[in-house]
């Protein structure tokens, strides 16, 4: 599309698009047919009536002519209304599929592609270019096919009723034709820079609501609004360009118009004075004319139209050809796992370049607890994310109960592992959707239960409409401490053989923590469970403790262990990052 050809492989794909809905598609088509034949017929009636019961007075005659035109124009207007809902109930029809389409093949993408890809790109993609595709059925393919259909059947009556005629309307056609062109190319490019600016305009606006927290805390709120001012007035100047396009265009093909209808009127009162063209064919004419004129100057917009829809598709489909998913083969779907792991010289880079993990080995027996510590970027959440298959390693081997994690099927192996993280997500909904994540296979009772041993349940009772309490958006209507809570809740309400913490306690108060400790301590005394924190209290009573170095494995052993080594790295670590929990 970029080289600004037209790209039919690309325009079938965007038809293929309306094949579960051919019925609508076929009918649209025939509306399309029958429109052109039944619209032109007016003013030839009109010519008839004239010619044959006006000039030679015939009031019966008349009276028949004028009721068969008010029928036919109230059939116009029926196939008109249909041709119109058909062809935007075919457009509604095959984005809403297409939303559903994108939305799932999103949901499946490997994390890689959200490191790298603005949410509000994705976004852009699947509202404003989707709709941008609907244009294509409604107001694009077949309704342009339709106005070609009326075009030549127009032209072919005024053959035939008067040649010469016909050829003095067109002399003015050419102009029309250049304007129509310089129209399309202007409007085309405007349009594509209005894509695009929406597009910067969305990631901005994402990106910057997201972080307001961030940008009141050090007063930005200036700094920002001027850059918000500056894409908005891009996009805002975009816009303006085709506007300008449009307000040029149509007085120009109005003024082409009232000339061709001037040199029709010149030579036609002649012909007609000179018998050549009948009086009832010069009235019919105009109509003719405006018949003729209206689709062309419509055409180019359509056209255009027809354009942006497949730029939009191009986008869309872009997205549906990424195929970043992690390998989904494996054919092991046990209903629960022991919960042995073991990595076995592990490495993995998350660009390709940048190892992230260096030959890592280590391995924990069902039920035991360990423990992973290090500095920022050491590789602790790297391991969790390996764990979970997220993202595919660069070499070595990890097991579970002894197979390699790509021998489990994907769903199933992470329906058995939990997992609460220091940044906790919530949905907007109730609490009791948040934990339960919509599963018909979780009951109330289960939640509540879940609830109680992590001892969430006072504070949740004590929400208006307890579980039923509506958390907005990220949970802005609860505090750090009662969403991490309710994060325990979920992990544990869904039973998980492998347990996960990653930084869980990081964000809740001494007091909080004091709630949730037996909790956690009941929930990995059961459960294979590997602890990420900056907490002594929550790691020291692990049966092992890794200690990682920018991917490599330091030290290991238990926390009393690791303590007798001088000048060890854990000691180290203990000494700067945990006195105060001493």
């Amino acid at each position: 599309m970029a080289s600004g050809r037209f790209n039919f492989s690309l325009f079938a794909r965007v038809l293929s698009l309306a094949a579960p809905h051919r019925g609508l598609f076929v009918r649209s088509l025939v509306l399309a047919v029958v429109l052109a034949p039944l619209a032109t017929s007016r003013p030839l009636l009109i010519q008839r009536m004239v010619d044959h019961h006006i000039l030679v007075p015939d009031p019966k005659g008349l009276l028949t002519m004028t009721l068969l035109i008010a029928a036919l124009l109230v059939a116009e207007v029926l196939f008109r209304y249909s041709f119109i809902f058909i062809t935007s109930l075919l457009g509604q029809r095959v984005i809403r599929d297409l939303r559903i389409r994108v939305f799932d093949h999103v949901t499946h993408l490997q994390l890689r592609y959200f490191d790298t890809t603005p949410i509000g790109t994705s976004t852009t993609r699947t509202i404003n270019d989707i709709q941008t595709i609907n244009d294509v059925f409604s107001q694009g393919t077949i309704t342009i096919l339709a106005d070609l259909l009326t075009v030549f059947t127009v032209l072919a009556i005024m053959f035939l009723t008067s040649w010469k005629l016909t050829l003095i309307c067109l002399l003015t056609m050419p102009l029309l034709v250049i304007a129509s062109w310089i129209f399309k190319e202007k409007v085309k490019a405007a349009f594509q820079k209005v894509r695009h600016q929406i597009q910067q305009m969305n990631a901005f606006l994402q990106e910057h609501i997201s972080g307001m927290r961030v940008v009141q805390l050090f007063t930005a709120e200036r700094r920002e609004k001027e850059k918000f001012r500056n894409i908005n007035r891009a996009y805002t100047r975009a816009n303006l360009d085709s506007i300008t396009a449009y307000a040029l265009f149509f007085p120009a093909v109005e003024i082409i118009s009232a000339t061709s209808l001037a040199l029709m009127v010149w030579w036609g009162a002649q012909s007609a004075i000179g018998g050549e063209v009948t009086l009832g064919a010069l009235i019919a004419f105009p109509i003719y004319l405006n018949m003729l004129f209206r689709p062309i100057r419509m055409l180019a917009d359509k056209f255009n139209t027809l354009q942006m829809g497949l730029v939009a598709a191009e986008r869309v489909f872009a997205l549906l050809d990424n195929h970043q998913f992690i390998p989904n083969q494996g054919k092991r779907q046990p209903d629960k796992l022991h919960g042995d792991i073991v990595f076995d010289r592990v490495r993995f880079s998350y660009d390709g370049t940048h190892t992230i993990l260096h030959d890592l080995s280590f391995a924990m027996q069902r039920g035991q607890t360990l423990a992973i510590v290090g500095s920022t970027g050491s590789g602790k959440s790297t391991i969790i994310n390996i764990l979970n298959r997220f993202y595919e390693i660069d070499g070595g081997t990890v097991l579970i109960d002894g197979h390699p994690i790509q021998d489990y099927e994907l769903y199933h192996l992470r329906r058995h592992i939990g997992m609460v993280l220091q940044d906790v997500f919530l949905f907007s909904g109730s609490i009791y959707d948040n934990i339960s994540l919509n599963d018909p296979s979780i009951s109330r009772e289960a939640v509540e239960e879940a609830a109680r041993q992590i001892g969430a349940d006072a504070f949740i009772h004590r929400l208006p409409g307890g579980y039923d309490f509506e958390v907005r958006e990220r949970g802005a209507t609860l505090s750090m401490g009662q969403r991490q809570l309710i994060s325990f809740v979920r992990a544990l309400v869904f039973n998980p053989d492998i347990l996960i913490l990653d930084e869980a306690t990081s964000s809740i108060d001494s007091e909080t923590e004091a709630v949730i400790q037996h909790a956690i301590e009941t929930l990995i005394a059961r459960r294979t469970s590997i602890i990420i924190a900056h907490r002594l209290s929550t790691i020291r009573n692990a049966d092992q403790i890794l200690v990682l170095e920018k991917g490599h494995l330091l030290e290991t052993g238990t926390h009393d262990e690791l303590m007798q080594k001088e000048g060890g790295r854990y000691r180290e670590l203990v000494e700067m990052h945990f006195a105060a929990a001493l």
